[in-house]
């Protein structure tokens, strides 16, 4: 907070003094009714600037409780790609009345943006780019930079068409153009090579991953004819990733993905979001009850095997966990892909093994520890109960490490999110898996003497 925002609240003056940010943040803490009242009163251009950031929380309710002309005055002056963002917050019935007021260009335009899949270059776009044709000179394309720099996202880029088809043929910075000669045509300072695009229905993922690779500040969305259709900015990619991020970061824990602030999150809605999951984790969990009744003859004849069921059933877990995590962020990156599956699995198996082996190796040291210094007695057998634990452990770590690292490819393969592999699904298939293994090895390590 500024030493502007104290405990009370400043007038409208002071509040429109405040930069965008600090405005958002503050402007997000007050009562919707307040909200509106300040969204009305705002001078249209600083209100639209507010209005156009996607960190401003309930842009939607804001402006379907705005009178109608000036609800209307906000969409027009935002950026497409937010008036698209913010029209699908509202409910279909002031979708459709604040869509009739708009200009038929700007119906059009926010029209065919909302058509396009949630997470698809189409949907995070804007129209609003510089292009002018290739045949142009730097002094004539400076002056329409000039003229139309308020109503673009952005003058960064300048896409060169060709005069007669209106397709693409390079792309020209804002930087080269400053330092091209007046005279000389914008051809002559442009890039030499093709430039990078996307078409309306790429994974914002590969778009952000190809702007980070080619260090663009935005780029060009092509239809099959190579007309651009509009530009999707890096700042749109960020707010694109991080509200992903989110999602994925939810979906990881074990529960549905969240649009709102958790404290405006209704308690029925909390519940649904979260009841789901834990129901189907339990019913998952009760295989491990199962598990443990099918050996139940075994855990009462060595009752010291039941002592090292939570180390066993964790630490598969924890290392399907870590796999899974791993995978998640390489195909989210593209490091990996559905193709190098093999590749992930032959890696996994003997690192699996190792990180078992090593949790092998504490785990007897631990129980020879507490026999020889007579802190724990685990009988006549201690030395193959020991064994035991730590064969056990070799391979539940490489299982979990396996599987939890060939999930996510599985989940990509039958079209789900990879994220939806949370870490408490994981860990619940390595607990019943976990349970076979250990019982399994006990018995033929044990068999003849504690069983």
């Amino acid at each position: 907070m500024t030493q502007t925002q104290t405990a009370e609240r400043p007038d409208l003056r002071a509040f429109a003094s405040l930069n965008s940010a600090d405005a958002i943040e503050l402007l997000n803490t007050f009562e919707l009714d307040e909200a509106v009242e300040v969204a009305a009163r705002l001078p249209l251009e600083r209100a639209v600037a507010i209005f156009d950031r996607p960190e401003l929380q309930r842009a939607g309710e804001l402006i379907a409780a705005l009178p109608e002309p000036r609800a209307t005055a906000l969409l027009e002056g935002m950026a497409d790609d937010r008036a698209t963002d913010v029209l699908a917050e509202l409910d279909e019935a002031d979708r459709t009345r604040l869509s009739g007021t708009l200009r038929r260009g700007t119906r059009e335009a926010l029209g065919k943006l909302m058509r396009y899949a949630p997470d698809t270059a189409g949907s995070i776009m804007s129209t609003e780019f510089v292009s002018v044709p290739a045949d142009w000179s730097v002094a004539e394309t400076l002056d329409h930079v000039r003229r139309v720099e308020r109503s673009r996202e952005t003058i960064y880029a300048i896409y060169l068409l060709d005069p007669h088809t209106h397709a693409l043929e390079r792309m020209l910075s804002l930087r080269r153009l400053i330092a091209g000669e007046p005279d000389a045509s914008v051809r002559s300072v442009a890039q030499r090579t093709t430039p990078v695009a996307v078409t309306p229905t790429t994974d914002r993922e590969e778009v952000a991953r190809l702007i980070r690779r080619h260090d663009l500040l935005a780029i060009p969305v092509l239809d099959e004819s190579r007309h651009v259709l509009g530009v999707v900015t890096v700042d749109d990619v960020l707010d694109a990733l991080i509200a992903e991020s989110t999602e994925d970061v939810q979906k990881f824990g074990g529960m549905e993905a969240v649009t709102e602030p958790y404290l405006r999150i209704g308690f029925l809605a909390m519940i649904g979001k979260r009841a789901g999951w834990l129901s189907a984790l339990f019913l998952g969990e009760m295989l491990t009850a199962s598990a443990m009744q099918h050996f139940q003859d075994e855990m009462a004849k060595a009752i010291m095997l039941t002592l090292f069921i939570p180390l066993i059933m964790s630490s598969g877990g924890n290392s399907g966990s870590q796999a899974t995590s791993l995978l998640i962020r390489s195909l989210a990156l593209g490091e990996v892909r559905l193709r190098d599956w093999w590749k992930v699995a032959v890696r996994e198996i003997p690192t699996g093994m190792v990180l078992g082996s090593v949790l092998g190796v504490v785990a007897m040291a631990r129980i020879a520890i507490w026999q020889l210094a007579g802190i724990y007695d685990y009988g006549p057998h201690w030395h193959l109960l020991a064994l035991t634990v730590a064969a056990a452990l070799v391979g539940i770590v490489t299982f979990g490490s396996l599987s939890g690292s060939m999930l996510p490819f599985v989940l990509q393969k039958l079209g789900f999110d990879p994220a939806s592999a949370s870490a408490p699904f994981v860990a619940t298939l390595v607990d019943v898996t976990g349970l076979v293994i250990y019982f399994s090895i006990a018995a033929l390590i044990l068999g003849g003497t504690l069983l």
